[in-house]
């Protein structure tokens, strides 16, 4: 079991040049995939292994695994490089940017031809109904709710700036995915988000488009980022992505868009058929059936939970023991274990990148994390509630401390134990559905797809298996405690 984990923790912080393949990475909105799957299909035709890891979070993640080697091309935009990733470097042009980037190794090919700024949206019906045209008169409606994305609350050209810059009083501005935005906005839950401009929603459902009268918004053009070193092991790919330089106008993204989130084609047909059409390449799209899916993702999920679970065991029962032993100690050993369950699932695989990199790694480390406490506290309570009388009838028989652990304590508390590794195991099972946002896969893959594109089918397909695995593990434990309870243990003898 640490043999895996060993291999899985060096093929995971290797750098993906390393490992004989191009590594292509996305953020977790249909334009930022579609471009991945771009250049995964300029990859293949220049001849080398293309990898796509899809919806990796947020640009801070896809940045910072770019920066340590981990993937070796994504797109991104100047207005996100200038304002919120380099934002203590001050670069306002491209000579800069490439001139500050190269220092950590990486390259920027020129734009890619298109705008996608952000913008203020509302539902056309409701801006005509309050004369809204503008930012600056949302000013005038301070009772009104916003919803923004995540990321857009907290950047530094999000909503902070915005507020300022406009003079905004509204008071009710709650953070939402963007996509699940969309749908809050169409209830009429909340009154304005968010919006990239070239997002096939804008028009599929009728949206207003708030001008930014004060020019607060910076230009937001689309560039690739890649590892310099692709220069000299991978220069007919470079080459090919530089080749796409104002090749995508903005009526083309927001069409590749409107076919993906409105009539549902898949990212890599879109792709494809975009290579075709524009370069004469046939990079032919290849989609996977469900069942393929369900047992890719299976298998994925599986190693996931299997291998932190194996680990979190032979760790935390030793500590039990210990904490059982020498209570002095054990309180140290719980109060820190316990500090780690406090910690948000999502947060600490995200503190995990920096040392282990993006995919299973850091996924697996948190949820090792996340198992030891209900391990360590449920073999201490095992260990330390086994009547006196019982352990010096033991002592007096004259059995030794190792014995007395093997042939009394451990059988007893065996019950209380294996309830602590069940209740790691299916926490385990739920939240690693969180590392798909980190590029782990497994069942989350489907939920985050699911989200992004509105599509129930696809939540339901890693969902309920997620759930069945759960109810399946919760049962396997119980079937395993019936078997290693002594018969003399067990109720009814």
């Amino acid at each position: 079991m640490m043999r895996a984990l060993l291999l899985v923790l060096i093929l995971a912080v290797a750098p993906a040049a390393a490992r004989g393949e191009i590594v292509v990475a996305s953020k977790k909105f249909t334009e930022s995939v579609i471009l991945g799957e771009i250049a995964a299909g300029l990859a293949r035709d220049a001849g080398f292994e293309a990898r796509h890891r899809k919806q990796l979070g947020g640009s801070r993640i896809v940045f910072e695994a770019l920066r340590g080697g981990h993937i070796d091309v994504y797109a991104d935009y100047t207005g996100t490089l200038y304002f919120e990733l380099l934002a203590g470097a001050n670069i306002r042009d491209m000579t800069g940017l490439k001139a500050h980037l190269a220092k950590d190794g990486i390259g920027v090919t020129a734009p890619l031809g298109f705008i996608n700024n952000y913008a203020i949206g509302m539902l056309k019906s409701r801006a005509e109904e309050l004369g809204l045209t503008t930012i600056s008169g949302l000013a005038t409606r301070p009772e009104l709710v916003f919803g923004f994305s995540s990321e857009f609350m907290e950047r530094r050209d999000g909503w902070p700036a915005l507020r300022d810059a406009y003079g905004l009083g509204q008071t009710d501005v709650r953070g939402i995915d963007h996509d699940l935005g969309y749908r809050a906005l169409l209830a009429g839950q909340i009154d304005a988000i968010d919006l990239y401009t070239t997002d096939a929603e804008i028009a599929a459902y009728d949206l207003a488009t708030l001008a930014d009268d004060l020019g607060h918004f910076p230009v937001y053009e689309p560039v690739f980022l890649y590892r310099l070193d692709l220069s000299e092991n991978a220069p007919a790919f470079v080459t090919a992505l530089e080749s796409l330089a104002g090749a995508i106008d903005t009526a083309t993204m927001s069409a590749m868009n409107a076919r993906v989130k409105i009539d549902g084609e898949a990212e890599g047909a879109v792709a494809a058929a975009f290579l075709a059409d524009s370069f004469g390449i046939a990079d032919r799209y290849e989609g996977e059936s469900r069942l393929d899916r369900l047992t890719r993702n299976t298998g994925a999920h599986l190693a996931l939970v299997a291998i932190s679970l194996g680990a979190a065991i032979l760790i935390a029962i030793p500590l039990g023991l210990l904490s059982a032993r020498r209570p002095r100690l054990g309180q140290i050993v719980l109060s820190a274990s316990g500090v780690l369950q406090t910690v948000p699932s999502l947060a600490l695989f995200v503190f995990m990148i920096p040392l282990l990199g993006i995919g299973a790694a850091p996924t697996i480390a948190a949820l090792f994390l996340y198992s030891l406490l209900p391990i360590i506290r449920n073999t201490h309570i095992g260990l330390t509630t086994i009547p006196a009388t019982i352990l010096e009838s033991a002592e007096a028989l004259g059995l030794s401390a190792r014995a007395r652990l093997r042939l009394i304590e451990l059988p007893l508390a065996l019950p209380t134990l294996l309830a602590g590794i069940k209740t790691a195991a299916v926490i385990n099972v739920g939240t690693a559905t969180l590392g798909a946002i980190i590029g782990a896969g497994g069942y989350g893959q489907p939920i985050l797809t699911g989200i992004r594109l509105d599509d129930t089918a696809l939540i339901l397909e890693g969902a309920v298996p997620a759930a069945v695995l759960a109810l399946l593990v919760q049962g396997l434990f119980d079937r395993l405690e019936l078997w290693m309870t002594p018969r003399g243990l067990k109720l009814g003898v």
